[in-house]
Order: C-alpha cells, then sequence, then structure tokens
C-alpha cells in the first residue's frame, strides 16, 4: 500500500536557523531519507520551494483566477513530502513518527487513492 507522508512546518522558524542548525536539520532528513530506502519503503520524495513561490489556481464558471502564495493562510506550511510504500498504515505512521519534522511541526500520512503511469493511464487502484 502506498502512503504519502506530508511535512508541515513554519518556514519562518526555518528560515531563522543558523547554517549549523540548518545543517543538523538536513543532516537527520539524509539519514531517514536513507533509511526508508535501505528498508524499501521509500518511492520517492521532495522538498517544496517556499509558499510565497505558490500559486494557487481556481476556475469558477469556465473562468481561471490565479493567486500568488497559498490557499489559505496557516501557521504551518506544507514543506515536503515522502511517497512510500508498505503494508499497512501502521507501518506507515511508525515510518511518520520517526521524520525529523515530527518533533517540530507535524506530519499527515494519507493512502494514495488511484496510482497512474507516465501515460497517464490507470495502473492500480488502492483500497
Amino acid at each position: 500500500m502506498q502512503y504519502l507522508i506530508l511535512i508541515y512546518e513554519d518556514e519562518k522558524a526555518f528560515a531563522g536557523l543558523s547554517e549549523e542548525e540548518m545543517g543538523k536539520v538536513f543532516s537527520e532528513y539524509m539519514v531517514y531519507s536513507k533509511e526508508m530506502a535501505a528498508a524499501g519503503a521509500m518511492k520517492g520524495g521532495a522538498s517544496l520551494q517556499p509558499v510565497a513561490t505558490a500559486t494557487t489556481i481556481r476556475v469558477r464558471d469556465g473562468k481561471t483566477k490565479t493567486t500568488d502564495g497559498p490557499f489559505a493562510e496557516t501557521k504551518e506550511q506544507l514543506g515536503g513530502y515522502y511517497v512510500i510504500d508498505v503494508p499497512n498504515l501502521d507501518a506507515a505512521l511508525k515510518w511518520a513518527a520517526k521524520c525529523p519534522a515530527a518533533k517540530t511541526g507535524s506530519i499527515e500520512v494519507r493512502p494514495l487513492g488511484i496510482i497512474s503511469d507516465a501515460t497517464g493511464e490507470i495502473a492500480a487502484m488502492q483500497q
């Protein structure tokens, strides 16, 4: 079963870290990522650029409207994600609890639904 681990943190607090503190955080993520990869659980992941670089799109009555920034003001912002493949939700939650951001932010775990291949064809349906 595939799950998405969504990492939420206060990006202003993260931006205020010293070089040494930032290096420590990156090191923790490298260890975490390598541990998941070695276990065969990690399928991918990425960090996201700051929320100020985001653009939100809404289509209403056939008209497209773009807005700079995130959809909503929040204390924590989505900063990155991992896609993992594990036997069940309990295993996904254990990996999420090990995420470095679990100590300072919050981690959302969601099962993936429809999985498509590179051509857009539906490859599998998760339950």
